[in-house]
C-alpha cells in the first residue's frame, strides 16, 4: 500500500477513528490493532511475505526472551550470532542470492570454465532491509544489556511492523520505539496537528518535486545515447531531488502519521543539501541508516581511536557496505566508494565534524563561503547520484564522459516542454520552505505559525491544489527496491 495512493486514504483515518475511539481506553487492543493493521498495509503488495516478517519477530521475540535468562557470555553469543545469522540470511537469500551467483557464474567463465545457472527467480519483499535492521538492533542492544527484553509479543510485533516506518524506515531503535507500545498514550491535539503539516510537506516533495522529476530522469537516462552532456547534467539534477523528495517525503509521511497516533519517530533528514562539506552531508542524509552503522559496525571496528590506518579503512568499509545494502549492483558498491573518497581528505585533516551547527544559524542568508561551500558539496553528490541512478558502472562513466564533451554546450531538448518550468517552481519552492524551517524538524514546522489563520488555512489549502493540479505520474517510493 502506497502513502499516495487512494487505498492509503481510506486506510489512515479508519485505524485511526478505530485507535482513538474505539480502542483507546486498552493500552493492548490499540497494540493489536497497530499489530493487524501493520500485517494488512504490508500484505497489501503480497500476503506471502507476511509469513517472512512473522517468523523474523518470532525468531527475535524467542532471542530475546533468551539472552534476558541466559548468564554464561558463551551462551549468550551463540543466540546472538543465531539471530544474527537468520535476519542476516533471510536477506541474503532474498537480496543477494542471484547477484553472488551471477558473478561468481561470470568470473568461472572469465577463466575458461563454464557452470550452470543456479539463480533463482524470487521477488525481494517490500521493505526487508529496514525490518531486518531494526529487529537486530533489538538483539544486539539486549546481548550488549542496554535495554531489557520485552515479554509481550503484542509490543514486540508492533515494533517490528509498526506500518508508517515498515518499508522504508526511518530504522528505529529498540530504545526509543519499543518502549512507546508500553504505556498508554492520549491524544495530543497539538501533536496530531503538526504531524498533518508533516504529511501534507511529505506529500507534496513526493507527488509534485519527485514523480515529476522522475518523468524526466527516466527518459534521459533511459536513453544516454542519445543524450548530450547538458542533458545528462540536467539528468543528473532532476534524479538529485527526484530522490530527496521521494525518500524525505517518504520519512515526512512516515513521521507525521505516526504522530497521529501518539507515537514519535526519529529525524531522518535534515536538509542535506544546505550541507556545506560531505561530512555534513551524511550526518543529514538518512541519519538512522547512518547512525545504525556507526553503532553497529563502525565503533565495533575501532571507530575513530585507532591510527589513521584503522580510521581510514573503518570508513572504506562504512560507506562500502553502505553501498551494498543499498543493492545487489556494483553501482552501489561504487557509490559508496565514491562518498568514501570524498570523505577522506575531511578525515586525515581532522575536519570531518567541522560544521554540527545549522548552516546560518543566526542569519537569514548564508555568507559567500557557505554559498560556495555549499554548492560544491551540492555539485560532488550530484555527481555520486550519477552512479546510484545508473545500470551500470559503464553507463555512469558514459554520461559523465558526455559531461566533459563539447556537447556540453547544446541545449537540452526538454527545455522545450513547459512543464519543466512549472517543476523547477515547485523545487525552487521546496529549497525556500526547507530554508526557512532549517533549524525544525521538517518544513512546515513552525512556518508562518506566527500568521493569522486563514492566511495559514490558504497556505495549507494552496499547497493541496498544487499536489492535485502538478501531481506527477504515480511513482513507487525509490527505497522500496531496498
Amino acid at each position: 500500500m502506497l502513502f499516495n495512493s487512494i487505498d492509503f486514504a481510506f486506510f489512515l483515518p479508519l485505524v485511526f477513528a478505530l485507535y482513538w475511539f474505539v480502542f483507546n481506553k486498552n493500552l493492548k487492543r490499540q497494540n493489536l490493532l497497530l499489530l493487524v493493521s501493520s500485517y494488512v498495509f504490508y500484505g497489501w503488495w503480497d500476503a506471502r511475505f507476511l509469513i517472512l516478517i512473522v517468523f523474523s519477530t518470532l525468531i527475535d521475540f524467542c532471542i530475546g526472551l533468551s539472552l534476558e535468562k541466559v548468564k554464561k557470555d558463551r551462551h549468550r553469543k551463540y543466540l546472538l550470532a543465531t539471530s544474527i545469522v537468520m535476519n542476516l540470511g533471510f536477506l541474503g537469500v532474498f537480496k543477494y542470492y542471484n547477484f553472488f551467483i551471477d558473478n561468481f557464474s561470470s568470473a568461472f567463465t572469465l577463466l575458461g570454465g563454464s557452470i550452470s545457472d543456479y539463480s533463482l527467480n524470487i521477488i525481494l519483499p517490500v521493505g526487508i532491509s529496514f525490518y531486518t535492521f531494526q529487529t537486530l538492533s533489538y538483539s544486539i542492544d539486549l546481548y550488549r544489556k542496554k535495554i531489557k527484553a520485552t515479554h509481550d509479543i503484542l509490543e514486540f510485533g508492533a515494533f517490528v511492523s509498526f506500518f508508517p516506518q515498515l518499508v522504508a524506515g526511518p530504522i528505529e531503535r529498540a530504545s526509543n520505539l519499543l518502549p512507546q507500545f508500553a504505556k498508554s498514550r492520549t491524544f495530543d491535539k497539538e501533536k496530531a496537528i503538526d504531524g498533518l503539516r508533516q504529511i501534507l510537506w511529505g506529500l507534496f516533495k513526493k507527488i509534485v518535486v519527485a514523480d515529476n522529476c522522475a518523468r524526466f530522469a527516466n527518459e534521459i537516462f533511459n536513453n544516454l545515447d542519445d543524450a548530450s552532456g547538458s542533458t545528462v547534467l540536467l539528468g543528473a539534477l532532476l534524479f538529485t531531488f527526484q530522490i530527496y523528495g521521494d525518500f524525505s517525503g517518504y520519512s515526512d509521511i512516515a513521521i507525521g502519521t505516526s504522530r497521529l497516533f501518539g507515537i514519535n519517530l526519529m529525524q531522518n533528514f535534515k536538509f542535506p543539501y544546505f550541507s556545506r562539506d560531505i561530512g555534513e552531508f551524511w550526518r543529514r542524509w538518512h541519519i538512522s541508516l547512518s547512525t545504525w552503522f556507526r553503532d553497529y559496525l563502525y565503533i565495533p571496528l575501532g571507530g575513530s581511536k585507532g591510527g589513521t590506518w584503522m580510521k581510514v579503512r573503518n570508513t572504506f568499509i562504512i560507506f562500502l557496505v553502505s553501498g551494498f545494502w543499498h543493492g545487489a549492483n556494483w553501482t552501489f558498491v561504487f557509490w559508496g566508494f565514491l562518498n568514501a573518497l570524498y570523505f577522506l581528505p575531511l578525515l586525515l585533516t581532522n575536519k570531518n565534524r567541522r560544521y554540527t551547527d545549522v548552516v546560518a544559524q543566526n542569519r537569514r542568508l548564508p555568507s559567500f563561503h557557505e554559498i560556495l561551500s555549499m554548492g560544491a558539496t551540492f555539485l560532488l553528490t550530484v555527481v555520486a547520484w550519477i552512479f546510484f541512478r545508473a545500470n551500470t558502472i559503464g553507463e555512469a562513466f558514459y554520461g559523465i564522459k558526455k559531461m566533459f564533451s563539447s556537447s556540453m554546450l547544446s541545449v537540452p531538448p526538454q527545455l522545450q516542454d513547459k512543464s519543466l518550468y512549472v517543476l523547477c517552481i515547485c523545487i525552487t519552492f521546496l529549497l525556500l520552505i526547507e530554508w526557512s524551517g532549517r533549524r525544525d524538524k521538517h518544513g512546515l514546522e513552525s512556518f508562518g505559525l506566527k500568521k493569522p489563520r486563514i492566511l495559514r488555512l490558504s497556505f495549507y489549502y494552496g499547497i493541496i491544489l498544487l499536489i492535485f493540479w502538478f501531481g506527477g505520474e504515480e511513482q513507487q517510493f525509490i527505497y522500496f527496491q531496498f
